[in-house]
């Protein structure tokens, strides 16, 4: 059941999942999603786990506040939720958008962080161009004129088609998303540059990819596997960019032994 706690200086939607005594699991989602994109993940992990998952600043159910954003505000944003609901320490699991606030979540608050799932993402996404374009697009447009983009970056061509009924429940997911929380949210990709940083991060990691991912390749997740002491990296072979949707059972899987491998 969505629930809404007042964080800084909007209202955040969160739900829980699992169990109540369980060690916490935060999944943080992606740009122009929400946090129903974790549908086919949460059921993997609530026998052990307890999950929270929540709609990031200017996204789903959670508030919009004028932009633009940065990654440092969007992962402070999430600080503050952990304080409310009084988590001391939790596993962050983020993808693409969710996977850089999760880098510095583990940089900069060390101590909140049982582990890091940085799911097909990048600690940097030149060229500053292509967010220009976008954004203008979203301005011109609004959010319907990237519809059929994303979901080509997001997806390989045979699973749109294989899938019509999930491709649907992702588009419908895109359009809700607000255009000023959109554009907010990108400004914050746009500008993010955070590989330096991630020379700080201690935390256990698993650094998990798409083969096929346009968004954040294969060479971006070589950088963070690269830049992060010990981390572990895992390739999903037939899958874009949002490879918990397109390749579930392998998400899945890997991310279940990762973080069960994680000592208490």
């Amino acid at each position: 059941m969505t629930q809404t706690v007042r964080v800084n200086d909007i209202d955040v939607a969160y739900q829980w999942d699992g169990l109540a005594t369980g060690p916490v699991l935060v999944l943080s989602n992606s740009l122009m999603s929400n946090y129903t994109m974790w549908d086919d993940t949460v059921g993997a992990l609530t026998d052990r786990y307890r999950v929270l998952r929540y709609d990031t600043r200017g996204h789903g159910r959670s508030g919009v506040t004028p932009g633009p954003y940065s990654i440092a505000s969007l992962a402070e944003d999430l600080i503050a939720l952990l304080d409310a609901l009084n988590v001391k320490r939790a596993h962050v699991v983020g993808l693409s958008m969710g996977g850089m606030i999760a880098q510095y979540v583990g940089a900069n608050h060390p101590e909140r962080v049982l582990s890091l799932g940085l799911c097909n993402t990048a600690s940097e996404m030149p060229p500053r161009s292509t967010w220009a374009a976008r954004i203008e697009s979203a301005q011109q447009g609004g959010i319907g004129a990237l519809a059929d983009g994303t979901i080509q970056r997001w997806f390989r061509e045979g699973f749109t088609q294989r899938s019509p009924e999930k491709i649907n429940t992702v588009r419908q997911m895109i359009l809700a998303t607000p255009l000023e929380g959109y554009i907010a949210c990108a400004s914050a990709v746009r500008d993010m540059a955070q590989t330096t940083m991630l020379l700080k991060i201690k935390a256990p990691t698993l650094v998990m990819t798409g083969r096929q991912d346009p968004a954040c390749t294969v060479e971006q997740g070589t950088v963070l596997h690269r830049m992060i002491d010990g981390s572990k990296f895992e390739i999903i072979e037939d899958a874009a960019h949002l490879s918990n949707i397109e390749q579930p059972e392998v998400f899945n899987r890997n991310l279940r032994q990762f973080l069960d491998s994680v000592p208490p």
